[in-house]
């Protein structure tokens, strides 16, 4: 059995030695970290630890200062974020990123339309590309399915519901086809039942796809998380199952306790 696979599942993402600095500052330090398929790994810590940071060094939004990550079998270190993007990996922000004039369905058409890398960088002519590339069609009906929008297809997406806007960028992101999928703050901003649909999203999604969940939402990271790390001034002070995280003393101290 290779060191990638076990009967749990396989490791489609890896870091090593991960750090990031800007000055002084080591804003991610060290870091290791694995995600396997069919599962979440939650990322919690206070403001400041580094969670966002992290995101940006494993999508390609910032280079590491050191450190490896590898996506698929690939040393991806260094890449730009629209070729990580295509081998497989993909992410939200912590501010909803979305095409408001359009329509739910033509920002979803776009995401799966950005899969071909032939075609101009250029949204409003992919708008009309699109129509006649069968494949991005199916790609994103698919999506919109799964993100539960198909009823809001035609509708202008800047006047959806926030926790809508989320998901339709749950659905952008499903429509380029991830293996990985790295989600910043998914449920910031939502209200009791938009944060109960979101974590039944995420719940389903979790199939056949590796999750880096970055939320602040302790309740729905419970409720989701299959492992959990915690940093704090941009190092991981513990990592491993939800339950023994949180019975940990020195996160009660450094972070949970804080919250409850």
């Amino acid at each position: 059995m290779s060191e990638t696979t076990s009967r749990n599942g396989e490791v489609l993402l890896r870091a090593r030695g991960l750090t990031k600095h800007f000055g002084g500052l080591a804003a991610v330090n060290d870091l290791t970290l694995d995600l396997w398929r069919n599962r979440i790994h939650a990322v919690i810590g206070p403001n400041g630890a580094g969670k966002s940071t992290l995101t940006h060094l494993l999508s390609g939004d910032l280079p590491p200062t050191s450190g490896t990550v590898n996506l698929l079998g690939q040393d991806i270190t260094g890449w730009l974020p629209e070729k990580i993007s295509r081998a497989g990996l993909s992410r939200s922000y912590q501010k909803t990123n979305i095409f408001a004039p359009f329509t739910v369905w033509e920002n979803i058409r776009l995401a799966a339309q950005s899969r071909n890398q032939h075609l101009p960088f250029n949204p409003l002519g992919w708008l009309q590309d699109a129509r006649k590339a069968v494949s991005a069609v199916v790609l994103a009906e698919q999506a919109l399915a799964l993100c539960g929008l198909e009823h809001r297809k035609n509708t202008v997406s800047g006047t959806i519901s926030h926790g809508e806007q989320r998901q339709l960028e749950i659905g952008m992101t499903l429509a380029t086809q991830p293996q990985v999928l790295l989600l910043d703050e998914p449920l910031a901003g939502m209200g009791v039942a938009e944060a109960e649909r979101m974590v039944a999203l995420l719940l389903q999604i979790k199939n056949d796809h590796a999750i880096l969940l970055v939320e602040h939402d302790m309740e729905a990271v419970f409720a989701l998380a299959d492992h959990l790390t915690v940093m704090v001034n941009g190092q991981v002070i513990a990592s491993g199952l939800p339950a023994e995280v949180r019975a940990d003393a020195g996160v009660q101290a450094a972070y949970l306790g804080e919250e409850h």
